[in-house]
């Protein structure tokens, strides 16, 4: 297993700044970067270990609080052990700045993350890779589609509402991103239905994008955050597997690691 360090870092954003979690192999070296968006429940311990888990494989990684407009980290009081039918006020408080998210936000927000990861002595000069998860693979699919140049691999898992009838839905910048693109779609997932999951694909294949998109037997939504209710493990280390084959293929820099 590489040594990591983790820090946390301040960003400058056109609307204030922005905290965020950086984790790097601690060799001296740089190292190939990967953009990681957080779900809604914002960046907390388990998103950071899930950061470290990347940086130990060879990869330098950054988690950008995408509520920072309301606060630093953590902008919601979270129990260790996150059940969302036992508080449903949680969701009372984070779905408005969910909202607030606007793709032009976003789009904003995004070229802060990548401007961070370019001038970090840490990150590899060349294209990055983006994964989120829940509300997160949305952004990391505005992300792609907003910085074609620059992302070479975008993932979403669980991800919500990608592919709706809204004429601003994120499955409309596909025909922007030059990246591979993988997909793992929970199929007890209400937030992303059947006919979404068709739209997505579709858009994919019209686009002309590598891609793949799968559907994980029995998961839910949030099926990777293993400090929630929803919490699946063989989902979650098939995700892994997914998201390291994924960054090899195109960023490189991959090391073994338990």
């Amino acid at each position: 297993m590489s040594s990591i360090r983790g820090t946390s870092v301040d960003i400058p954003t056109q609307d204030g700044t922005a905290d965020a979690y950086l984790v790097y192999p601690d060799d001296h070296s740089p190292h190939p970067a990967v953009l990681l968006y957080m779900d809604a429940f914002g960046l907390r311990p388990h998103l950071k270990k899930m950061a470290d888990r990347l940086a130990e494989h060879g990869y330098t990684v950054l988690v950008p609080n995408v509520f920072y407009r309301h606060g630093r980290s953590p902008v919601v009081d979270l129990p260790e052990f996150i059940d969302p039918s036992a508080r449903p006020d949680l969701f009372q408080q984070i779905m408005p700045m969910m909202q607030e998210l606007t793709p032009e936000r976003v789009e904003r927000d995004s070229e802060a993350w990548l401007r961070l990861l370019a001038d970090c002595p840490q990150a590899a000069k060349g294209p990055v890779g983006v994964t989120g998860y829940c509300m997160g693979a949305r952004l990391a699919l505005r992300t792609a589609g907003a910085h074609p140049d620059r992302v070479a691999a975008v993932a979403g898992f669980h991800g919500g509402q990608l592919a709706t009838d809204a004429p601003d839905s994120p499955h409309r910048v596909v025909d922007r991103i030059t990246a591979e693109a993988y997909f793992g779609h929970a199929d007890q997932d209400r937030s992303m239905p059947p006919e979404q999951m068709q739209r997505l694909e579709q858009a994919l294949t019209d686009a002309g994008v590598r891609h793949r998109c799968e559907v994980y037997p029995g998961a839910q939504h949030g099926y990777t955050q293993s400090d929630t209710a929803s919490y699946d493990a063989e989902a979650a280390e098939r995700h892994w597997r997914e998201l390291l084959a994924l960054l090899e293929r195109t960023l490189g820099g991959a090391r073994t690691a338990s």
